[in-house]
């Protein structure tokens, strides 16, 4: 008698642990740290966002918005109204969640993503009555130069 096997090709969302394929949503998601000013109503329905995705959050109120970004190599050409930090990487502003999953599987050597501005539809600036408009999530290089991520467009 012979013996088949059918080799299935690994789902899109799985990753080899120990030898087993294991679906990344088994696998924790790191925190994401996140820095604001006190006043900012979008930068908690952007938290809200990347909760609902499966990241903890830790929000964190400051006052000196402007030198954290600084310090973290946010020029005024990437800012947006928070800063984020997850697992060694800086996310500017309303970056969608899957965008960040994407970083974090990929693991590029980039200081970490941007969605400069504040773009009208992207997560936590959904405004009844307005349309969403396209926006791209940056890399933002070691050298501080950017380079198209991902590019985010409306259904």
């Amino acid at each position: 008698m012979a013996l088949f096997f059918t080799i299935l090709p690994l789902p899109a969302d799985a990753q080899l642990r120990d030898g087993l394929a294991t679906p990344l949503a088994a696998t924790p998601l790191p925190e994401i740290a996140i820095y604001r000013s006190e006043s900012c109503g979008c930068c908690t329905k952007w938290a809200e966002h990347v909760e609902a995705a499966g990241f903890p959050i830790q929000d964190k109120v400051i006052n000196a918005m402007d030198a954290f970004k600084q310090a973290n190599g946010i020029t005024e050409e990437l800012a947006s109204c928070h800063t984020a930090i997850v697992d060694g990487y800086v996310v500017e502003g309303h970056v969608p969640a899957a965008s960040i999953k994407k970083m974090l599987h990929e693991r590029p050597d980039i200081r970490g993503l941007a969605a400069p501005g504040m773009p009208m539809g992207s997560p936590g600036m959904e405004t009844a009555g307005v349309s969403p408009e396209a926006f791209d999530v940056l890399a933002i290089a070691q050298d501080g130069t950017a380079t198209v991520f991902d590019q985010i467009r409306p259904q």
